[in-house]
């Protein structure tokens, strides 16, 4: 696998005429340690993925595959997903606390700064979207 890729195994659910569904699980990094069930800390999930399908590649339901993503585009999620969203937060804070505002309204006013951003995240999702192209590794 080459080392900019991100890959998780999954098992194909579904095959469509141009596109594959595949399920693969997400679990946390304590998920593997012996007393996750124990502890509650550790957690997996269950993600279907529509990976395309193009010309001349033929998969079968059930058949164990990698989904694989740019790693690049992994830290552009990140990016969208957790820094901006902070530096968005520590700005109006500093800011609105600077000019005397009440605690109260500086930390009201930040949070529904957050709430704009990840509601024009949202308006923005089909766009951004487009940029995230999953594929099948061999």
């Amino acid at each position: 696998m080459a080392t900019g890729v991100v890959s998780h195994k999954g098992k194909i659910v579904s095959v469509g005429k141009n596109v594959v569904s595949v399920r693969i699980v997400s679990e946390s990094a304590c998920s593997a340690c012996h007393a996750a069930g124990l502890c509650g800390a550790s957690e997996s999930k269950n993600k279907i993925i529509e990976v395309p399908v193009y010309d001349g590649q033929t998969y079968s339901v059930g058949q164990e595959v990698d989904v694989c993503l740019a790693k690049k585009m992994g830290l552009k999620a990140v990016l969208f997903s957790y820094v901006i969203p902070l530096m968005i937060l520590l700005i109006l804070v500093l800011s609105l606390s600077r000019i005397g505002l009440a605690e109260l309204a500086c930390g009201l006013v930040s949070v529904g700064g957050i709430a704009v951003y990840y509601f024009a995240l949202y308006l923005c999702r089909d766009r951004l979207a487009e940029g995230y192209v999953f594929y099948i590794g061999k």
